[in-house]
């Protein structure tokens, strides 16, 4: 199982779709096994969907996410968990795994195609 995080300065950011870097952080057995820093592709509609699948990602967690991009994810067979405090991914990942990962409402919790902070 592979993790998509967003991030801006090592933690989870809620600009999820003009984030500078992703964390991609695989999961085996239910222990961390590897973490990856890789830069996105420009941010256009449906890019991030289609390049994240293409990393192996299965689960993306993130603060905020508009209706269209989870849309998107979906079709991807991409698992979308909105809501997520700004934390280290991999306190993010561990606390997923442990079913103790505290999320609150989607900060971008609108119908647009863009999330405007």
């Amino acid at each position: 199982m592979k993790f998509a995080i967003p991030l801006a300065e090592g933690k989870l950011t809620a600009h999820f779709g003009h984030c500078q870097e992703f964390a991609i952080i695989e999961v085996e057995n239910n222990r961390i096994k590897n973490k990856e820093i890789l830069i996105p592709p420009p941010h256009e509609p449906g890019v991030l969907p289609r390049w994240l699948h293409e990393q192996g990602a299965n689960v993306i967690i993130a603060g905020g996410m508009g209706q269209r991009a989870i849309d998107l994810f979906n079709q991807n067979s991409i698992t979308v968990i909105t809501g997520a405090p700004s934390l280290e991914p991999e306190t993010l990942v561990t606390s997923y795994l442990d079913n103790t990962l505290a999320v609150g409402d989607n900060v971008c919790n609108h119908d647009g195609d863009v999330c405007n902070h």
